[in-house]
């Protein structure tokens, strides 16, 4: 498929594991792509692959300026921007409510959501002024915007926040024919950023929370690029507004249907 042939696709936290594969399947199916990374040398990494057809930007979303920057450099560089996928965020460090330091809030909600808003805010400008009716991809609230997880409460907060974003968000962008909305992926397997000395425990945990997973496999990066490059394109020209779980149904899993155990249910159709 080349659905996205002669468009542009900006994509934020372009050099991580997510962000690559989307990078990587926009461009297979006919994008130039503009990498954008606080990472400047990850950022070119990725770009580097698609030769004249990408570009790699250094930017920290959470800067307005910055913001504002790599969507004019896109801008500059390829004269148009057709989709976004808004990616960039962090998870931050795991602390009880009670315990857990202003700055620290105030740091993951910079980035997840003060950083979602800026690129959204300066991408919407840019398709509006140039009559693009083009498609935005929030990393909106992720498995944390339908659930919540114990010490993440500066992680949830961003997160259940950018489905009221991307909801309004897609109203008001409605009449200039420009499309919103955003995907929630539950655990994701990357060995990225694991050290090596790590990957087999790491790999073991990914292991043992799959058989918690009603599809009994945890998801890939891939996965979500498939449904953000789907998101993006003409096949959901009559989506807009929407929160897509990215899960295998791990947010169907509760103390009610399955207490206290290890895995998800296997009565229902036989032993696994």
């Amino acid at each position: 498929m080349k659905r996205f042939d002669g468009k542009v696709v900006l994509i934020t936290g372009g050099g991580g594991a997510i962000g690559s594969a989307a990078a990587r399947r926009f461009h297979a199916e006919g994008a130039r792509v503009c990498v954008v990374d606080m990472d400047f040398g990850r950022a070119e990494e990725v770009a580097g692959q698609f030769g004249d057809a990408g570009l790699a930007i250094a930017a920290d979303v959470a800067v307005e300026d910055d913001s504002e920057h790599a969507v004019s450099e896109c801008l500059a560089h390829f004269n148009r921007l057709d989709v976004v996928f808004n990616n960039a965020g962090i998870s931050g460090t795991a602390t009880p409510v009670q315990n857990m330091e202003v700055e620290e809030w105030d740091r993951v909600l910079q980035i997840n959501l003060r950083g979602v808003f800026m690129i959204l805010r300066a991408s919407l400008r840019a398709m509006i002024d140039r009559a693009i009716p083009g498609s935005i991809v929030n990393m909106g609230s992720s498995m944390a915007g339908w659930d919540v997880l114990s010490g993440g409460a500066h992680y949830a907060a961003s997160k259940h926040a950018i489905v009221g974003l991307t909801k309004t968000a897609a109203l008001d962008a409605a009449p200039w024919g420009i499309r919103i909305n955003a995907i929630c992926p539950g655990v994701i397997e990357t060995t990225l950023g694991v050290p090596a000395s790590d990957r087999d425990s790491y790999l073991k945990g990914v292991a043992r929370f799959a058989k918690r997973i009603p599809l009994r496999r945890i998801g890939t990066p891939d996965d979500v690029a498939a449904t953000v490059c789907f998101l993006a394109s003409e096949d959901a020209r009559h989506v807009t507004g929407a929160d897509w779980l990215i899960d295998g149904g791990q947010t169907l899993q509760s103390w009610a249907n399955a207490p206290a155990a290890d895995a998800y249910p296997s009565s229902i159709d036989g032993p696994r």
